[in-house]
């Protein structure tokens, strides 16, 4: 239990330095901003509570926010991507009882279920935070343009993320 608190605060720092020194400061054609922070949101452990996943994720939102300058988009968008994760889970994993670790990631969802529920769910922040930031729909084309780059972008930086901590894990054991 210790081992998996620490783990979580040391991805929690990590993911958020990095956003906010790094991938903050990528833009690829005006179109793809990777947000690799919402990594912590999607490895997050099925069995907590609610309540914590809620408080974890808008201070994710908030501290992202706060060296972003976005006044509140990040914490909305994480609180609301937090709040359907376990929906989302369930469209490709009906029973949560069938589950080998509380952890969603490729060793207890399967690579295909565990590729769709991160697809699905970066796609869902992706939408919150372009439509909130917009806040219009002034010009739809630009709109699904960095819907869709975002989603890519950051899509294929988590599966690297995700590839390289689960070969560290595999080397540790």
């Amino acid at each position: 239990m210790g081992k998996t608190i620490i783990t979580f605060v040391f991805m929690f720092i990590t993911l958020t330095l990095l956003q906010v020194t790094v991938f903050n400061h990528i833009c690829l054609f005006n179109l793809a901003v990777p947000f690799v922070f919402i990594y912590f949101l999607v490895r997050l452990p099925i069995t907590l509570s609610t309540n914590w996943v809620l408080t974890l994720a808008f201070l994710l939102g908030l501290i992202i926010d706060i060296f972003s300058d976005t006044h509140g988009m990040h914490a909305l968008a994480c609180t609301i991507t937090a709040m359907s994760r376990r929906s989302m889970l369930q469209l490709y994993f009906p029973r949560e009882d069938d589950l080998t670790d509380p952890q969603p990631s490729v060793k207890s969802l399967g690579l295909g279920i565990y590729v769709k529920y991160l697809f699905t769910l970066v796609l869902f922040y992706c939408i919150l935070i372009y439509l909130i930031e917009s806040f219009t729909l002034f010009n739809p084309l630009l709109l699904i343009g960095r819907i869709v780059f975002s989603t890519l972008l950051t899509f294929a930086l988590i599966l690297g993320i995700d590839s390289i901590i689960r070969k560290r894990r595999e080397k540790r054991l």
